[in-house]
C-alpha cells in the first residue's frame, strides 16, 4: 500500500505562521506535522510515499530528503497550487496511484498513529477515519446509512444528520482508486472542477456503488489545523504521549 500526502496549499488562514513556512512544516510539540505523519506511517509499515507539494515546495523536499534519506519518496509539484484545491493535487498523483491500494492523508492534521493502525487492520477495503464531536460549518461532515457506509460527505451537508467529521485519512482499495481517477479525470479535464475539495468526487462515486465505511477513531487524538486558533488549540490539547 502506498501513502499519499497532499501538501500543496498556501494555508493563508494560518498567516503569519505560514508566511515563510509551509503548513506541514509547522511544529506541534517537538515535531512538525509532516514528520509526525511520516513517523506514524513508517511505524505502521509504509515504505512508499507520494507527496504533492506546491507552496514553498523546496523546503518540503529538503526537509524530507534530510530527515528520511532512505525512504522511497516520490515528489509531485502542483505548479497551480495558488489557483487550485486539493482535488487537483490528488488528480496529479494518478500515474502512481490509479488502480493501487493507497492511504490518503491531508498534510494539515496532527493525529495519533493508532488511527492508521486501526484503519489498516479493518476488514473493510474502503474506510475513513471519523471523529465524533460538536460540528459546525467548517468541518467535512459525514452522513451514513444503517450499515455505516457514507451517503454524504461535505462541508455543507446537514449538521443534524451528520454523525461526525472526516479527519482526512482514507484507506482505498484498487477498485476504489480505479473508479476515483475515472471520476477525477472527468471532473478536472472536462468539467474544470479543479478548485474544490476532493470529497466531491467521493460523493459522485456513491451512486456508482463506491463508498467508504466509517471507522470511529474519536478515542484517539486528532486535530486539523486551518487557522492560527486551531494551531494554538492543538498545542494545548496534544497528549503528552504524542508531544
Amino acid at each position: 500500500m502506498k501513502a499519499v500526502i497532499l501538501a500543496a496549499g498556501i494555508a493563508s488562514r494560518l498567516r503569519p505562521l505560514t508566511d515563510t513556512t509551509p503548513k506541514c512544516l509547522l511544529k506541534i510539540g517537538e515535531r512538525c506535522l509532516l514528520e509526525r505523519a511520516f513517523d506514524a506511517l513508517i511505524q505502521n509499515g509504509f515504505d512508499e510515499f507520494i507527496i504533492v507539494t506546491g507552496y514553498r515546495q523546496q523546503q518540503i523536499v529538503d526537509f524530507l530528503q534530510a530527515r528520511y534519506p532512505v525512504q522511497n519518496i516520490t515528489f509531485i509539484y502542483n505548479d497551480r497550487y495558488e489557483s487550485t484545491n486539493n482535488i487537483y493535487s490528488l488528480w496529479l498523483t494518478r500515474p502512481y496511484t490509479d488502480g493501487e491500494e493507497i492511504l490518503l492523508l491531508d498534510s494539515d492534521i496532527v493525529f495519533d498513529p493508532q488511527i492508521v493502525e486501526k484503519l489498516l487492520h479493518s476488514d473493510k477495503n474502503d474506510i475513513l477515519a471519523l471523529n465524533r464531536h460538536e460540528l459546525g460549518a467548517e468541518e467535512i461532515k459525514v452522513i451514513v446509512d444503517d450499515a455505516q457506509k457514507v451517503v454524504e460527505i461535505s462541508k455543507v451537508c446537514s449538521i443534524s444528520d451528520a454523525i461526525g467529521e472526516s479527519i482526512g485519512i482514507e484507506k482505498m482499495s484498487t477498485e476504489y482508486t480505479k473508479a476515483l481517477f475515472r471520476e477525477l479525470d472527468i471532473m478536472i479535464t472536462t468539467e474544470g472542477l479543479d478548485n474544490i475539495f476532493y470529497e466531491r468526487a467521493f460523493e459522485r462515486l456513491i451512486p456508482q456503488g463506491y463508498s467508504f465505511y466509517v471507522m470511529d477513531t474519536t478515542e484517539f487524538f486528532s486535530a486539523e489545523l486551518d487557522t492560527v486558533e486551531d494551531f494554538q488549540q492543538a498545542q494545548k490539547l496534544i497528549p503528552a504521549s504524542l508531544y
